[in-house]
């Protein structure tokens, strides 16, 4: 018997290398962005120079929602000719109901095809990482079952760690606890925000740009321990800071695997452009 042909969709908030191997195959189902009464669709009909311009431009940070359970039944029976089971990636129910919305797609279509909608617990980097052993374990014949094991040891293990450039986004958004905005920017302090347990909450403070970037790293190093570690640096649109980030990454980790890759613009939105980060997890 043949092994059942197993495919990986995500929503748009999954962040992953413009060179990534498997790029082609994963599905990526877009989170939608309203500005006032005009809906568009994260990475089809908007690029991010152009969502941040406008944003800057109008003052206001526009609402994100999840595809509905509609669209996700419709986009689950697209591929039910290529594959006979789904794994759905999403991003934490906590911040987004993506992933409630794509259990109600995935019974809709339960007749049809098996979909497996996955809480990611995070996003951006950390459900491309997810979705990069996906792909791995597909390709060594893995089951279903095998794989969703898997992404529940991952969904321990991922780390993130995201520092705003200036606190201009995170105020507007509402959407990062502990934050503090009004005295960190009398302060001119910079917050590092840690998502964990599905929440973006301010943990730790700088008094620099580069003391933030330092000391995220330490951070990073604190909860992963020694062993073998895959890391991403995530930024929007920060290239000042990105090489001196990436180069305090790297000499702090020496990661069997490495990633640069822009932040997608509904995590990004919350934090603002000029934000960086560092997702990992260990590989043992």
């Amino acid at each position: 018997m043949s092994s059942p042909r197993i495919g990986v969709v995500a929503d748009s908030t999954c962040d992953f290398p413009s060179d990534w191997l498997y790029r082609d195959r994963l599905h990526i189902i877009p989170v939608h962005i309203h500005f006032q009464d005009e809906t568009l669709q994260e990475g089809v009909d908007m690029t991010e120079d152009a969502f941040y311009a406008r944003v800057l431009r109008e003052g206001v940070i526009p609402q994100t929602s999840q595809p509905n359970p509609d669209e996700f039944a419709t986009f689950y029976r697209r591929l039910k000719g290529q594959y006979d089971a789904l794994i759905s990636l999403h991003v934490t129910a906590k911040l987004s109901g993506t992933y409630r919305s794509a259990l109600a797609g995935a019974e809709g279509v339960r007749d049809e095809i098996a979909v497996y909608p996955f809480d990611s617990g995070g996003g951006s980097a950390g459900a491309g990482f997810m979705a990069d052993e996906a792909f791995r374990m597909i390709d060594a014949g893995a089951s279903v079952q095998d794989i969703l094991e898997r992404l529940a040891t991952l969904r321990q293990r991922i780390q993130i760690l995201l520092s705003p450039n200036d606190l201009t986004f995170a105020r507007m958004s509402g959407r990062v606890s502990a934050l503090g905005a009004f005295m960190a920017s009398m302060l001119h302090i910079v917050p590092i925000v840690v998502l964990t347990q599905g929440e973006l909450i301010a943990s730790e403070r700088a008094r620099s740009r580069k003391k933030a970037l330092t000391k995220m790293v330490q951070m990073m190093q604190a909860r992963l321990g020694d062993g073998p570690v895959n890391i991403a640096v995530v930024h929007a649109q920060a290239p000042d800071d990105l090489a001196f980030f990436r180069d305090l990454v790297l000499n702090a980790f020496h990661p069997q695997t490495f990633w640069i890759t822009t932040l997608s613009i509904s995590v990004a939105s919350h934090l603002g452009p000029g934000t960086i980060g560092i997702v990992g997890y260990r590989t043992e």
